[in-house]
This record gives structure tokens, sequence and C-alpha cells, in this order.
């Protein structure tokens, strides 16, 4: 049984489908509607026009947010006591944005004082340990050139002693 599909028109088969699908070629309408200008003369007009319409296009949304902005103020503000109001909400605004800053700042100052004592006292400790080493070398150092200077002195005396006698023998 061949490969066929069912479509309202009735059955064809996949290999017709395909044909006909390769075969259509692109409608005429859809070329001649195009937005592109077709000679040098329409591109040059359509730059032009863009370059008018486009300022004023701007100009225009400008224009309606400006509008759209004054007439919110003129119902916001349209009493002193709204205007009051509003000036003691960016005051009250104001002041909580000051203190919030102000408590960040102790914060910081606070934090970086904390870290400024504990290197501190790092840097106190690791000096104390190192004189405290130094300090107990040089007495180890020092008790050392004295048991040798002694050794030394002893050996000395002793030397001068035989050599005195062997002195003393010869003559």
């Amino acid at each position: 049984m061949p490969t066929s599909t069912t479509n309202k028109t009735g059955p064809r088969t996949s290999t017709a489908r395909k044909a006909g699908t390769t075969t259509r070629k692109p409608t005429t309408a859809s070329t001649t509607t195009s937005t592109q200008p077709t000679t040098r003369v329409d591109q040059v007009q359509q730059i032009a026009e863009r370059a008018v319409l486009v300022p004023v296009g701007a100009g225009l949304i400008v224009r309606d947010n400006v509008a759209s902005t004054v007439r919110n103020l003129t119902t916001k503000y349209r009493t002193r006591e709204s205007v009051e109001r509003e000036l003691k909400r960016y005051e009250r605004r104001g002041a909580t944005a000051r203190n919030r800053f102000e408590r960040q700042v102790r914060k910081t100052r606070t934090r970086f004082e904390r870290d400024l004592r504990q290197r501190r006292k790092s840097v106190e400790r690791t000096v104390k340990q190192n004189r405290r080493r130094l300090e107990r070398e040089v007495r180890t150092v020092r008790k050392d050139l004295e048991k040798q200077s002694e050794t030394l002195t002893t050996r000395v005396e002793k030397l001068v002693g035989e050599a005195q006698e062997l002195i003393s023998s010869v003559s």
C-alpha cells in the first residue's frame, strides 16, 4: 500500500506534495508593494523625508510628555495644603536618607576601628614575641660566651703555667 496523507481535498502522495512546493514562484504582488525605493531619486526622497519626520515626531513625543507631567503636577499641587504636604513628605524622606547614611557611616567607622585595633594588637603581640625570643637568644649566647671565655681562661692559665714550668726546668 503506498504512503499517502489525507487532506480535505483528497489523498495525495508525499512525493506529489514535495514537487508542488518546489515549483511555486513568488507572487508579484509582494514585490510591487515593497517599501524599498527602487530608484536613486526615490531613495533620496525617502532619506529627506526621514530627516524631517524624525525630529518632528520626537518633538511631538516630548510635547506630550511635558503636557502630561504639567497636568499631573497641577492636579497634585492644586492647593497650598497639598504643596505643604508634599514638602513635608520630601523633608521626611530626606531626613530618613540622612539618618540611614549617618548610621552607615558610624557602622563603617566602628568596623574600621575594630579592624585597626585587632591588627595593632596582632602586630604588638608579634613584636613582643620576637623581642622575648631575641632577648632569650642573647642571654643564651652571652652564657655560652662566658662559659667559653672561662674555659679559654683556664686553658690559657694552664698553658702559661706549663710553659713557665718548662722554662724553669730548662734553666
